[in-house]
């Protein structure tokens, strides 16, 4: 019922109150109503809804009828209309369909009463407007089903397509101006491509969104797939939602004034102020957008099945991804056309001839906010296109972060390499140079099927260490030498050379045309493959501008890591230890004590048990200490030559050192007495190795004991003690034991001998883990069980893919073994680090990662590894190798790496703990210490949260980092050998 007769009791009803309206006014006016038009005005404001609301339906409810008569079982419905023809009130034998149309009949004879009425009303009669309205309103009730056929189609099928003439009838159009209807056309544009426009919004997530979310399995991997799709569809579901909010307010507008709307701009207006900050994020996002659609079809060829099958749906119309995500940008574009053109067929005296303006400035506007957000977009999609189709040679890929979201490509250019063995014309070298704001990377590009390669040419320079030279040369010919100047002598040469911060400095008229002239620039690179640079530019302005963006670039790069560093320098001293330079005569230095101080050569902290934070520094001529915030509290404790390490055993109150390759203990009280008791403790020492013959020692916990191990080498072997202090000695009083020349140290008692081993080849260093020990030696790292003396050697040698890696690992010496992740490990050298996974195979397909410098030492400070080169502190991210800060010096060494104490120094958040000691060289600061170099003693503070991810992160994992402050794990070597 409700589907074939609608609400045609509403229209009675209707009706019924116009009937009731006209006979209330003909009892007042007499026998004419002398008023219909303004009556049915009034009536109008219900019969606008209900009629429309029964003219929209009409031609389903016969779809309806139709239906149930061809489908109504044995007749019955079909029998049931047959027996309503003959109804006593069906004179004329009228059918279903014709009464479910008279309503439209009926409004069809109120268009010809209401026109033949004004034609017979005389001009001027109050009643004509209200007859031009009435006429108006019928006209609007009749166009209804038409337009609202128009407005449901949302752009499919032949309704959708209709222009304003076709929704109005010929001789309503006949009686308007050319401007009027140009006008109105304009105006139904405007909602017709708005309607086209929300549709293709729905279309992005229905075509692409949802199908790219529910496949099983999904054509992107599930851990990228919602970052894609935030970076290719950005923000269009809000975009669709404010652009259905406006095209629902220009329907309404439509269905009440069609067929002549008198402004649309009031909804336009604040729309456009609406949606605002959602296009200042989505048209920046198109070059982003369209690169990750490129780079997916380009690598991955189910999604390019999958953009090449929607482009066939049929609601696509041709359309390819990036056509969908474009059309925000073109849509503004075309307001701004519409409303151009809506403004020149405005007629005079129309508030639109104010209100237009206002909202093309509006949407101007916003297109030039966009514009900064729109390059910044278009450069980051240069960088990736370069990191994409940069190629590095097999074994030299730098990771330079070039993904990084705040990394940025300040320049590019050609320059020309001049050949090493002369000025041969063609053995120039073409460099196309690219200048991040982190890297300088020369390369040779190539292109080959419309895709450009660049062929890394010289290893990637940091800007960090990288300085520039000399800009100003005079220009170099090709194929020959210096240019003559026309004959000009040194001196004027000279001065153009002095002059070269003009376009054509340096250059002689004949220059300026020779293709052959090029400009030198020079620049360094403080790297352990670096040095020297010449690069040749082309023209003289174009070695100004590289000058120029040079000089930008590595300004900036300090600025933003001054304010990004990891570390912060903390002095620990600056006037107390001297050095004699190099080009001194052989003599003491003194420090301002008048003290010979001799190299700084280790330290280590330490705490009083009435909690005063003190540090002890060794160097060639003592032992310093003194208070870790007050540079100028040393003060030499020890008397001894050639000290090259200490530790300290706070759990035991001693202070191990090694002096002239003899290892010592003294009782820390001794040293440094906390009480008036503690200062009778005896200052001397137990002498823990025998003759002069120690290389190196290490303290550590291992299985729950507190080991010292020695180093001492036996031909081609080294020889390994490890000792374990006894508590009760210790803390008994020595008992000097007389001798011929008095009185001397009796022999150890504080530490009982508790292994002793050996390894057949040379050894650097040895490090704790949980359940063994780590022996870095010239056979690589090997991995020791003290209950059994069980070993293996990482990385293994034994498989001929790893010939070459074995080759190079064979050259270089191993320095250090840290934590990568649950699974992995960096294996240190002096030129290189290398990813191992618990089998102590390679576990990156990138190979090594190559330092700047070469590594004298390194440090750990999760989840850092610090690389001491003489000339700067390289800082890596232990999970990713990628350089991360520079801190540049002179003759700089690590002189303590974190080690060299059984206090538990636990990683807790909030508790950043220094864990790495420095020293470097600067110029002494007080006037007449010649051949003095003043050694400026540091620590190195973090300035973040220092903490691996995952579980990695919790300070109470002690698979992660043992109370010895050793490093982490050894990797697990084979299923048969547990490294723990």
């Amino acid at each position: 019922m409700d589907e074939v007769f609608g609400n045609i009791l509403d229209l009675r009803e209707c009706n019924r109150h116009f009937l009731e309206m006209i006979n209330s006014q003909q009892r007042e006016q007499g026998v004419i109503a002398l008023r219909i038009g303004g009556i049915f005005l009034n009536a109008a404001t219900e019969f606008r809804p209900a009629y429309t609301a029964y003219i929209c339906q009409l031609a389903a409810a016969e779809k309806r009828s139709q239906e149930e008569m061809e489908n109504s079982g044995e007749f019955r419905f079909t029998a049931f209309l047959e027996q309503s023809l003959w109804h006593p009130d069906n004179a004329n034998k009228k059918d279903l369909k014709h009464w479910l149309n008279r309503p439209l009949e009926h409004l069809r004879m109120y268009l010809v009463f209401f026109e033949e009425i004004r034609l017979a009303t005389t001009e001027g009669d109050p009643d004509i407007d209200s007859l031009k309205g009435a006429i108006k309103t019928v006209i609007n009730l009749l166009s209804v089903p038409k337009l609202k056929a128009f407005q449901q189609a949302m752009g499919k099928g032949p309704t959708g397509k209709y222009e304003w003439r076709s929704l109005v009838p010929e001789d309503v159009r006949s009686g308007i101006s050319k401007q009027v209807a140009k006008r109105q056309a304009i105006i139904f544009e405007l909602i017709q491509g708005e309607m086209d426009y929300v549709k293709d919004l729905e279309n992005i997530e229905y075509m692409y969104v949802r199908p790219l979310r529910s496949m099983d399995p999904p054509i992107i991997p599930r851990d990228r797939l919602e970052s894609f799709i935030r970076d290719v569809f950005c923000n269009s579901g809000e975009l669709h939602a404010h652009h259905k909010r406006l095209l629902d307010q220009l329907f309404k507008i439509q269905r009440e004034e069609h067929p002549f709307i008198r402004s649309i701009t009031a909804p336009m207006h604040d729309a456009v102020l609406a949606f605002r900050d959602a296009y200042l994020k989505h048209v920046p996002n198109y070059p982003i957008a369209a690169y990750r659609i490129d780079d997916e079809m380009a690598n991955n060829p189910q999604f390019k099945a999958f953009v090449d099958r929607c482009v066939r749906h049929v609601d696509a119309h041709k359309m390819d991804m990036k056509s969908f995500i474009v059309r925000p940008v073109y849509r503004l574009l075309r307001y701004e056309l519409l409303l151009r053109g809506l403004l020149e067929e405005t007629s005079a005296g129309h508030e639109d001839l104010d209100t237009i303006p206002a909202v093309l400035d509006v949407i101007k506007g916003l297109g030039k906010e966009t514009e900064p957000g729109v390059w910044s977009a278009k450069q980051k999609v240069e960088l990736w296109r370069y990191n994409a189709n940069l190629v590095f040679k097999a074994g030299e890929y730098i990771d330079m972060d070039l993904l990084h979201e705040n990394r940025s490509l300040i320049h590019t250019g050609k320059f020309l390499r001049q050949p090493d063995t002369g000025f041969e014309w063609n053995g120039w070298t073409e460099l196309f140079v690219l200048l991040f704001d982190n890297y300088l990377v020369m390369t040779k590009s190539k292109e080959k099927d419309g895709i450009t390669k660049y062929q890394v040419y010289r290893r990637p320079i940091p800007l960090d260490l990288l300085t520039l030279a000399t800009f100003t040369d005079p220009p170099t010919r090709r194929g020959g030498g210096l240019l003559p100047f026309g004959g000009s002598n040194k001196r004027e040469v000279d001065s153009q050379a002095q002059n070269a911060t003009s376009p054509a400095a340096g250059t002689s008229p004949e220059a300026v045309n020779d293709g052959r002239v090029v400009y030198p620039c020079t620049i360094h690179h403080n790297g352990r493959s670096g040095g020297l640079y010449t690069l040749f530019a082309e023209t003289s302005q174009a070695r100004l501008e590289w000058k120029a963006k040079l000089e930008e670039a590595i300004g900036l790069r300090k600025v933003v890591q001054e304010s990004n560093k990891v570390f912060e320098v903390e002095t620990l001293s600056v006037d107390t230890f001297y050095a004699p330079t190099l080009l001194a005569n052989a003599g003491p230095s003194w420090n301002n004590d008048g003290n010979f101080t001799g190299k700084v050569t280790c330290s280590v902290p330490f705490s009083t048990p009435d909690g005063h934070a003190l540090v002890a520094i060794g160097c060639a001529e003592g032992v310093w200490i003194g208070f870790r915030h007050d540079t100028r509290s040393m003060r030499r404790v020890l008397h001894l030559r050639m000290v090259t390490q200490c530790a300290m055993l706070e759990d035991f109150g001693i202070f191990l050192l090694l002096a002239d390759k003899s290892l010592f203990a003294y009782q820390i009280e001794a040293l440094v007495p906390s009480s008036p008791g503690a200062a009778k403790a005896s200052r001397t020492p137990q002498k823990l190795s025998g003759n002069k013959d120690v290389q190196f020692f290490t303290v550590g916990n291992l299985g729950g004991r507190t080991l010292v191990i020695y180093t001492k080498k036996k031909n081609l072997d080294s020889v390994f003690r490890v000792l374990e202090p006894v508590i009760g000695k210790i803390n008994e009083k020595s008992k000097p034991q007389p001798s011929r020349f008095g009185l001397r140290s009796q022999r150890s008692e504080w530490f009982r001998v508790y292994r002793d081993f050996f390894l057949p080849s040379d050894s650097y260093d040895l490090l704790f883990l949980k359940a063994r020990i780590v022996i870095l030696c010239s056979k690589g790292f090997e991995i020791l069980d003290l209950s059994d003396f069980k070993s293996v050697t990482i990385p293994q040698r034994e498989d001929p893919r790893l010939e070459r890696l074995a080759r190079r690992a064979e050259s270089c010496r191993p320095m250090g073994m840290f934590r990568s992740n649950k699974d992995e490990f960096l294996l240190c050298y002096d030129e290189f680090g290398l990813y191992v996974d618990k089998h102590g195979d390679p576990s990156r397909p990138m190979g090594t990662v190559e330092w700047e410098g070469t590594a004298e030492r390194v440090a750990w400070h999760p989840p850092y590894v610090l690389l001491f080169d003489s000339r700067f502190i390289e800082i890596r991210h232990v999970e990713t190798g990628r350089l991360v800060q520079v801190i540049s010096g002179n003759d700089m060494r690590c002189i303590w790496d974190g080690r060299g104490t059984n206090h538990a120094q636990a990683i807790s958040e909030g508790a950043w703990e220094p864990r790495v000691h420095g020293v470097m060289n600067v110029e002494p600061a007080q006037p007449g210490k010649r051949g003095v170099t003043t050694q400026h003693v540091f620590e190195l503070i973090p300035t973040v949260p220092l903490f691996l991810p995952g579980s990695l992160a919790s300070p109470s994992n002690a698979s992660y980092f043992n109370q010895s402050n050793s490093p982490p794990h050894s990797p697990k070597l084979n299923p048969a050998y547990s490294i723990r």
